[in-house]
């Protein structure tokens, strides 16, 4: 063929222009293939360990969810069936805000103490013979952070949430981002410049019929750092993300780890009801000036409808698992990741290195023939450095590459 774009030579080609456009569609792929292949075990080390510990959340939600229920149901047996009503609430708020929602702790925190009080009013401050009224609980419900029936115990317990949310929350959506920025850096679109540089490294010496020689080392490097220049970017941003998380993972553990704050709320709940029985008469007075005296309507109290054997199944399987605790979980993924500071900057030396270059001291393809060494100088990693690349012209960077380093920039920041 004398119409070839990329693979044109001096001796004789066995190449036409049809062939030449399907090895340069094969040399894309096989980019692509080696870059998704360098990832894979990074990419399985975060998306196992995300979805392992939204498990173990979940799992930690729905056993203080139990413990709380559990509380009514064997001390306040006669409120149980109104008071899980409100526990089961709370617990979904916070799942929601752990996986994401935008809903402040605070603000629920407050809502379940907030309808918690008109079940404390009814039952254990003022119990009568009927149940108080709909328009009633509504005024006493408005009226709890007037009259603090349960003391600082709301404050604590919005301290304690905040304190061990936030920051599981927060590694929660890192790691996250993390699956998020190796998707993108696996899914790469070479410029035309690239693709060209490519296919001649890869695919233009079977056009010689030279099928079995690789690369210079030099010259795969220039060809790789080329294309990826934009990758290399990435490095300094990836580095203080796990950084970042290697930080957040220290401060998850301790008196505001997830486990303990979960699995110690329903204690706050029992200091709550216990000061709001020993304030009773107190609080009866300051109730009466904010909303009077109870209006009531017939009693409708059902007893506890909450079924503890479900409950014992899943405390059985904590504690197995307690063995291996969230913190030693975390500890080990973070040590694990951190095997994976350098990838990115180190991206195109272990693709030419391990794949793709022939070894040191063997005839390596140079882009024209096969020669004893490359002779061209070899240019450096990142954007700047490609400049002086004899193989590849690498224009600014690629939007979608400048958008995930923003989002590196704003997780770590968080």
């Amino acid at each position: 063929g004398v119409d070839l774009q990329v693979c044109t030579s001096k001796n004789p080609t066995c190449c036409t222009k049809r062939m030449e456009e399907r090895y340069q569609t094969a040399a894309k792929q096989d980019m692509q293939q080696v870059l998704q292949t360098s990832s894979a075990t990074l990419k399985f080390l975060i998306s196992h360990n995300a979805a392992a510990f939204q498990e173990t959340f979940e799992m930690l939600i729905r056993l203080a969810e139990n413990y709380t229920s559990t509380l009514f149901c064997s001390a306040y047996r006669n409120m149980a069936a109104e008071a899980t009503v409100h526990v089961q609430e709370f617990f979904t708020d916070v799942g929601l805000f752990l996986f994401g929602t935008d809903i402040s702790t605070e603000e629920f925190v407050n809502r379940f103490f907030d309808t918690l009080f008109p079940v404390v009013y009814n039952h254990v401050i003022n119990p009568g013979p009927t149940d108080i009224s709909l328009e009633y609980a509504e005024c006493l419900r408005a009226a709890r952070r007037d009259i603090r029936p349960f003391g600082n115990i709301p404050k604590k317990a919005i301290g304690q949430m905040g304190r061990s949310l936030l920051p599981s929350r927060t590694f929660l959506q890192a790691l996250n981002l993390g699956i998020e920025v190796i998707n993108t850096t696996d899914h790469l679109r070479f410029s035309k410049d690239c693709s060209r540089a490519l296919l001649r490294m890869q695919y233009c010496p079977h056009c010689q019929g030279l099928t079995l020689s690789k690369p210079c080392m030099g010259y795969c490097l220039n060809i790789i750092r080329g294309c990826l220049a934009d990758v290399a970017e990435v490095d300094l941003h990836w580095r203080e993300y796990i950084q970042s998380l290697e930080e957040l993972s220290g401060a998850l553990s301790g008196a505001n780890s997830i486990e303990h704050v979960l699995l110690n709320f329903h204690s706050l709940v029992h200091d709550a009801l216990v000061q709001a029985r020993i304030n009773g008469p107190e609080l009866s007075e300051q109730v009466n000036k904010i909303c009077g005296p109870p209006v009531r309507k017939p009693k409708q109290s059902p007893g506890c409808s909450f079924d503890q054997n479900k409950d014992n199944q899943g405390l059985k399987m904590f504690s197995r698992d307690n063995e291996e605790t969230l913190t030693n979980r975390r500890k080990e993924f973070v040590s694990q990741l951190r095997l994976y500071r350098a990838f990115y900057g180190s991206l195109a030396d272990q693709l030419c290195g391990n794949e793709l270059a022939a070894a040191d001291g063997l005839p390596c393809w140079n882009g024209e023939d096969v020669v004893k060494s490359y002779t061209h100088r070899v240019v450096g990693t990142g954007i700047k450095a490609q400049s002086a690349n004899p193989e590849v012209k690498v224009k600014g960077t690629d939007p979608v590459i400048s958008q995930i380093i923003d989002k590196l920039k704003h997780v770590i920041q968080v």
